[in-house]
């Protein structure tokens, strides 16, 4: 504000300056003084040019910036500028929306970036008027579907009509689908479509997102095979080194010309180590048959209540040998569709893990409860005990995976292999410092 009246100060002193020498002259010339009247009237031509290329020039500047600014145009140069103190404001105000446009590009850049290397396809639409112009592509997009980077809807359609058409027949709202793309007019390929519309400053947004069902199949397959060659190789070493060791003693102690009763004893410890190692192996691979080979759910109409009764009665010597509360809330009566004998299996083996959570508490509680919400039924098997560690959620369904040294690793790998063959999921969560497993079953 203050350097704004400094330059009115400066201009107002000019004027004065100017009238001051109007006046002068006229008033040499009425006393005679000629030479000196036209002397003062250079002087005031003089203050007048300076004073027009003065404001000429600060007018410019201001021109230059507001231009620059309105077009979006940081390149421009005012540093011959900057030791004027009456742009000071101006060039402020330039440098910080320079620096700011400069800060909206690195994160578009990087933005753009992270979209790029993403394996999935991306389009953002922008509503201009009545049609839609395509906003963003992701390389993903274009080179997958062998789409050029297009800027017009009707372009994109003229690629991708399947697409397109399913967007317009939704009048561009919120989709969630799977649909079938050709790729390359050779192959059809599956794809889940999401599709949402937003409004950002008045303009309108579509974003699509489509991701390839079978590469997300592949992936999950890939992970889950090298996860499970990891836990059988693991296991087969853990078996074969310690034989192979005890076979390598053996013939060391064959090949001596007699046999003293200490080696006789150690041959004997070496075949019941070799025994018991070959039994852990072959339970192992029965483990792993018994996945393989998991029957087809042989379904039929069962009242939950007495489901869990079932199971109950036969968990409760291990309940009252461990000092386990149960506490079984099902009231509703509900008849559910499923194989009685594997339900059964899976709601033993939650059981069963409830009991070794619950090992080393003080107050053992297990909770046993359900509800029906439209076509679903919720079972919910809950424990106080120690729960499952942050670093092992995700692995806790692998097979063979295990935290017991005694474990088999099945049990969850098989509750949730019969849970799905009955169309259902069963999942595992942290309930008011509970730890809880929930299955739910879906009814036809």
């Amino acid at each position: 504000m203050f350097k704004t009246l400094q330059t009115y100060k400066l201009l107002f002193l000019r004027l004065i300056l100017i009238v001051a020498g109007i006046e002068f002259s006229i008033y040499f010339f009425k006393i005679g003084l000629l030479f000196t009247g036209i002397f003062g009237l250079c002087m005031v031509f003089l203050l007048v040019r300076e004073m027009y290329f003065y404001v000429r020039n600060f007018v410019m500047v201001y021109d230059k910036t507001i231009a620059s600014i309105l077009q979006d145009d940081f390149t421009s140069d005012f540093s011959k500028h900057k030791f004027n103190r009456s742009y000071n404001d101006l060039f402020q105000l330039y440098e910080k929306l320079k620096n700011k446009q400069n800060e909206q590009i690195s994160k578009d850049i990087i933005y753009r970036s992270i979209l790029n290397n993403i394996e999935t396809g991306v389009i953002i639409l922008q509503r201009q008027e009545k049609d839609w112009n395509i906003f963003l592509m992701n390389d993903y997009f274009s080179n997958h579907f062998n789409v050029p980077k297009v800027s017009k809807w009707k372009y994109l359609k003229n690629q991708l009509p399947a697409l397109c058409e399913i967007i317009e027949e939704d009048d561009f709202n919120e989709i969630k689908t799977a649909i079938e793309i050709s790729i390359n007019e050779q192959h059809k390929q599956t794809f889940v479509l999401q599709a949402s519309r937003t409004e950002i400053f008045e303009q309108d947004y579509f974003i699509v997102l489509l991701d390839s069902i079978q590469n997300v199949v592949e992936k999950k397959e890939k992970d889950a095979w090298i996860n499970l060659m990891k836990v059988i190789s693991h296991e087969l070493l853990n078996s074969i080194t310690p034989i192979r060791s005890i076979c390598q003693n053996l013939q060391d102690l064959v090949e001596q010309d007699s046999l003293s009763t200490e080696d006789l004893d150690d041959i004997k410890t070496s075949v019941e180590t070799m025994l018991r190692r070959s039994d852990h192996l072959q339970k192992f691979v029965e483990g792993y048959r018994k996945l393989a080979m998991l029957p087809s759910p042989k379904k039929e109409k069962i009242e939950l209540q007495d489901l869990i009764a079932n199971c109950l009665q036969i968990m409760n010597p291990l309940f009252r040998k461990e000092n386990i509360e149960v506490k079984n809330t099902i009231s509703l009566k509900y008849e559910i569709n499923v194989d009685p004998q594997q339900t059964e299996q899976v709601l033993i083996n939650l059981m069963t893990n409830s009991i070794n959570a619950l090992e080393n508490s003080s107050l053992k509680q297990i909770t046993i409860s359900a509800e029906a919400k439209e076509n679903r039924v919720f079972i919910k098997i809950a424990d106080n005990g120690k729960g499952i560690e942050k670093e092992i959620e995700d692995k806790i369904f692998l097979p063979f995976f295990t935290t017991r040294n005694e474990g088999a690793g099945i049990g969850l790998t098989l509750s949730k292999n019969i849970i799905e063959a009955h169309g259902g999921y069963i999942l595992y969560k942290n309930e008011k410092e509970k730890t809880v497993f929930e299955i739910c079953l879906i009814e036809e």
